[in-house]
């Protein structure tokens, strides 16, 4: 089989269907790809189900790339109140959890079976599961009518058509949008396809590495609070200039919860991370005020601290033990001093992540200095698109990475 198309698009996410749609209502045709059998796991999956699909705060500060100011078109250009109006058009419900995190009411197949639905609408075809054999550039001019570098959208013609060859045939098209993910949750298909193409063509490809996922910690180092696993906190946790206050989960490899998950975007290999346990208080000033009172320490700190968690974390850090958990009035100046300090810096060292199996994202990606910004066309290779988690744009945690999909899918079907 050999089918002729305007756009050939990997990858049959959240970006890549977001594209479809664009592409197609402006008359293109569209055929999406993808190696999976399921369509769109990710969403599926995204927030227990219920689909975090965009962020009502959702700006470029909240974005990680080596090139900060790259995600700033395309997330100008298509809102999270656009999402959110089409959702209101299609007779969607979503609801805001907290921190602008907005979540599908009918959950994530309400979302799914709309962009099926759309793609299907503008005219959109469909192959699942196909396998990509062999990715060529030819150099002769694809067939099109004259008015069709205005229909693109682009001041220049397509001087290069591309053929990829698959286990379902051969399919040829003017632009190929490469929306196949990033190494994140392998189980559900994810591989570096992407990145292999970016090499094939010479776009150049950052460092790559698991994010939004949780720390582990050395085994012998963890031990202590293993039996803590399931505890929660809420903490700020801090890795240079970057802060975040939410929830941290004691695990029985390490630590993760919504304040780890969004350092360790952030954190590298070998360095401390800095945790405040009581943000709402001055521990000093507590003691202070129960200078002379004979409760144990243990039971002091279960007032704003799981009891669990803080006669391990004193007997740990503190230089105590449970025999030496004695009444307030019983510690000297310098002791309590050194308590608050501790409790206000806590200072941990993680061994590493638990790697892509457990990451949401993936941080880095597809190198932005190669793409355009306005189309996320690839500056030296005319018709070549590249969209969503396989560029070097990763989002926080809370629905900034579907933005991200969104805008960027939306970005390049105006000009694919």
């Amino acid at each position: 089989m050999s089918v002729d198309v305007d756009v050939l698009i990997i990858g049959a996410g959240a970006a890549g269907m977001m594209c479809a749609i664009e592409a197609a209502r402006r008359g293109r045709s569209v055929q999406i790809l993808d190696h999976s059998k399921k369509l769109a796991e990710k969403i599926r999956i995204s927030g227990g189900g219920r689909c975090n699909f965009t962020n009502l705060y959702a700006k470029p500060e909240n974005y990680i790339s080596g090139n900060p100011h790259f995600c700033r078109s395309a997330l100008a250009r298509y809102t999270p109140q656009h999402f959110i109006t089409w959702l209101i058009q299609q007779g969607i419900g979503y609801n805001e959890k907290k921190l602008g995190q907005l979540f599908c009411n009918e959950g994530s197949t309400a979302i799914i079976a709309m962009l099926i639905n759309e793609c299907d609408a503008a005219g959109v075809r469909w192959l699942m599961a196909c396998v990509v054999h062999k990715i060529e550039r030819l150099n002769s001019p694809f067939p099109q009518a004259e008015e069709e570098p205005e229909a693109r959208g682009n001041t220049h013609p397509p001087t290069e058509r591309f053929s990829c060859n698959t286990n379902h045939g051969t399919f040829r098209a003017q632009s190929l949008v490469i929306a196949s993910g990033g190494l994140s949750i392998p189980k559900i298909g994810a591989t570096p396809f992407g990145y292999q193409l970016a090499q094939q063509f010479d776009v150049p490809v950052t460092k790559l590495k698991p994010g939004l996922v949780p720390l582990s910690f050395h085994p012998d180092v963890w031990a202590p609070y293993v039996d803590l696993a399931g505890i929660s906190v809420d903490a700020v946790v801090s890795y240079g200039e970057h802060v975040f206050r939410e929830n941290l989960l004691f695990t029985h490899r390490g630590l993760s919860g919504p304040a780890i998950l969004q350092i360790s975007s952030y954190w590298e290999p070998g360095q401390p991370l800095h945790v405040n346990l009581l943000p709402d208080h001055d521990t000093l000033q507590l003691f202070e005020q129960q200078r002379d009172s004979r409760m144990l320490l243990s039971n002091f700190f279960a007032q704003h601290l799981p009891k669990r968690f803080i006669e391990i974390w004193c007997a740990q850090l503190a230089g105590t033990n449970l025999s030496g958990n004695k009444p307030i009035n019983q510690y000297s100046n310098k002791e309590i001093t050194a308590l608050a300090a501790k409790l206000h810096n806590w200072q941990i060292t993680p061994s590493g992540t638990l790697g892509y199996s457990k990451a949401e994202v993936t941080c880095g990606g597809i190198d932005t200095r190669a793409l355009s910004s306005k189309t996320m066309e690839a500056k030296d290779v005319n018709g070549l698109y590249f969209i969503g988690e396989v560029v070097d744009v990763t989002g926080q945690l809370g629905g900034y990475n579907f933005q991200w999909a969104w805008s960027s899918g939306y970005a390049a079907g105006q000009y694919c």
